[in-house]
């Protein structure tokens, strides 16, 4: 019976990990286009499997009750991220006015610094990713004990491992489509646009609260 807790725990973990990154945000928009470009993959993938997987046993541990008590706290990520965001937006929007075609070669590798730097930018100034990770999946976690709790932890780890390297390499399937210049445009428009309505629901988050 303990096994069968342990292993419903760890697959709900999973779900809900899973259910949670699939969305498109920030970070996933980011990680297709490296994937894309095939620049820095691996690299960007870890990272940011790393940084859920930081951040969920940080909210596991009990930080997830800590931040949701400080309006400071949830104040100055929320304009931080949003400030990075509409950034970011910006820039996908000038790509999207000069796009080029694909050449998957090492013309195409940007330097591993700002790869770096933008992943945990995206990661870090992201407040949905706090809400996803610390608050809400830590907070689910309460329902669990022991092992169980470990395990629960354990399957949303995995989802995020799972899903980041899954997008980042599948991203070269799409290579052949944007062999075109128009297919960049479109998808830094839709990045540029996805941006830029995460940051502006964040604005408006802060000044409704």
């Amino acid at each position: 019976m303990l096994n069968d807790a342990v292993l419903a725990a760890a697959v709900a973990g999973f779900v809900l990990g899973g259910s949670l990154i699939v969305a498109i945000g920030a970070q996933n928009a980011f990680i297709l286009r490296q994937g894309l470009v095939r620049s820095h993959v691996f690299v960007v993938c870890l990272i940011a499997a790393l940084c859920d997987a930081l951040l969920i046993v940080a909210g596991i541990a009990g930080l997830g009750a800590i931040v949701a008590g400080s309006p400071f706290l949830i104040g100055a990520v929320t304009l931080g991220g949003a400030a990075f965001l509409f950034g970011y937006a910006v820039l996908a929007f000038r790509r999207a006015l000069a796009p080029k075609a694909l050449h998957a070669d090492s013309k195409n590798m940007g330097s591993l610094w700002a790869a770096v730097t933008t992943c945990l930018a995206l990661t870090f100034l992201n407040p949905h990713v706090y809400l996803d990770t610390v608050l809400l999946i830590g907070g689910l976690s309460g329902q669990y004990n022991g092992s169980a709790r470990l395990a629960f932890g354990a399957g949303a780890v995995t989802a995020s491992f799972v899903w980041f390297f899954t997008l980042g390499y599948g991203a070269r399937l799409l290579a052949p489509v944007f062999e075109r210049p128009m297919a960049w445009r479109v998808l830094d428009l839709l990045i540029a646009a996805i941006m830029a309505l995460l940051a502006t629901g964040l604005l408006l988050r802060f000044l409704g609260a």
